[in-house]
């Protein structure tokens, strides 16, 4: 007989695991302003102007490119890697 049952998939919660609802907890809760829910205290830290990475279109040779590819993913950090050793191993201004 395929019958279905009164299976409901409800879970059931102890009430004792609860978290305890600190002043900290209500601080760092998301809050709803009209029907726009606002997130806070959570989320990707900003990086330093420093650290940023800047957008760039440029020509590599194939052989280059090809070479960096094969080692697999983040091949582009260890390029970017790279050129940081050459920077600091060279003076660029005696290239020609």
């Amino acid at each position: 007989m395929n019958a279905k049952g009164n299976d409901t998939n409800s879970t059931w919660f102890d009430p004792d695991d609860a978290p305890e609802l600190t002043d900290e907890w209500f601080e760092e809760a998301h809050q709803y302003h009209g029907n726009t829910l606002v997130k806070r205290g959570r989320g990707r830290p900003p990086i330093p102007e420093s650290e940023r990475k800047v957008p760039v279109k440029i020509r590599y040779d194939q052989e280059v490119v090809e070479a960096f590819r094969q080692t697999g993913k983040g091949w582009q950090t260890r390029m970017n890697q790279a050129l940081r050793q050459y920077l600091r191993e060279h003076n660029v201004h005696d290239l020609n």
